[in-house]
């Protein structure tokens, strides 16, 4: 019962024990592991993880290749890859049928956003309730797929119904419908506040659907943004938590949209990277062997 044991703040803390006799500490990603060393992040024991910093780790986690993949999802209504990348098309037209948005050349024409979340203030949903009127202007269709606080359920459903050929959203959770946006969106948005790891992020470059995120935690190692002078990148970030750095981070990926060759670049460079559970699984391997 003292400070460089199980004493926290004159209470016993097994967490604070756990940590301190560990002889490695695991976190689900790299940039994780450094952001909950700052008071920001770190809850009350950035201080105690700063101490233990020499043997903190942050690994990825990983997907589920199997359950997750274009070429033989069954959700989807025809299967791709990365070298034909045409499924796509007919999963974008089954989502805008699922949500009874218009399908018609002008609506598969423009680019759809998939939103799948916990509608939650971490998710960045204060952000997008900020934006609530900005959205439905711009030249894109959007669906959610999600549930949480009440004030953001019925903002979503107010934007569906007001503007019922652009916004789409389903309360709850949809296993195969969750497939299906992955499968048929264009964009996937996930402007988090904080994001340990992050999964939906790694579903959407696993299959071409191009995800734009806030530059945070697990987010900022999957997701390489878009750099207009090499072409290089899977994605679009931003780092300033505001309404103004996402949408103008929203509008540029979606002028990035009509250059279909970058586009399909920007696929691909997903759809190549390896975000399985192998991949994790030596990592944690090599960890250990050393401990």
């Amino acid at each position: 019962m003292n400070v460089d044991a199980l004493e926290f703040w004159g209470r016993i803390s097994y967490l604070k024990g756990g940590i301190l006799f560990s002889r490695s500490i695991t976190t689900v990603s790299p940039t994780y592991a450094a952001e909950i060393q700052t008071p920001e992040f770190g809850f009350g024991f950035d201080g105690i993880l700063r101490y233990r910093s020499a043997d903190l780790v942050g690994i990825l986690n990983g997907i589920d290749y199997d359950r997750w993949d274009p070429a033989r999802d069954a959700n989807l209504p025809v299967p791709y890859d990365v070298s034909n990348l045409e499924g796509k098309a007919l999963a974008k037209r089954a989502v805008l049928d699922a949500y009874r948005l218009p399908a018609g050349e002008s609506a598969l024409a423009r680019p759809l956003v998939g939103m799948i979340s916990r509608m939650v203030d971490q998710k960045g949903f204060d952000l997008l309730a900020a934006l609530a009127d900005d959205l439905p202007r711009l030249e894109a269709s959007f669906v959610l797929l999600g549930s949480g606080e009440r004030r953001y359920e019925d903002l979503w459903l107010g934007l569906a119904a007001r503007y019922p050929d652009r916004v789409g959203a389903r309360i709850g959770f949809d296993e195969d419908l969750a497939h299906l946006i992955e499968g048929g969106a264009d964009l996937f948005l996930m402007p988090s506040r904080f994001e340990p790891s992050g999964l939906n992020q790694m579903y959407s470059l696993r299959y071409g659907t191009v995800p734009l995120v806030r530059a945070t935690g697990g987010l900022a190692d999957t997701v390489r943004n878009f750099d207009p002078a090499t072409g290089e990148g899977n994605g679009f970030t931003f780092v300033e938590y505001s309404p103004q750095a996402l949408l103008g981070t929203l509008r540029w990926a979606l002028s990035i949209y009509q250059e279909r060759d970058v586009w399909r670049r920007l696929q691909q460079a997903g759809m190549a990277q390896d975000f399985s559970w192998a991949a994790s699984a030596r990592e944690y391997v090599k960890l250990y062997e050393r401990a």
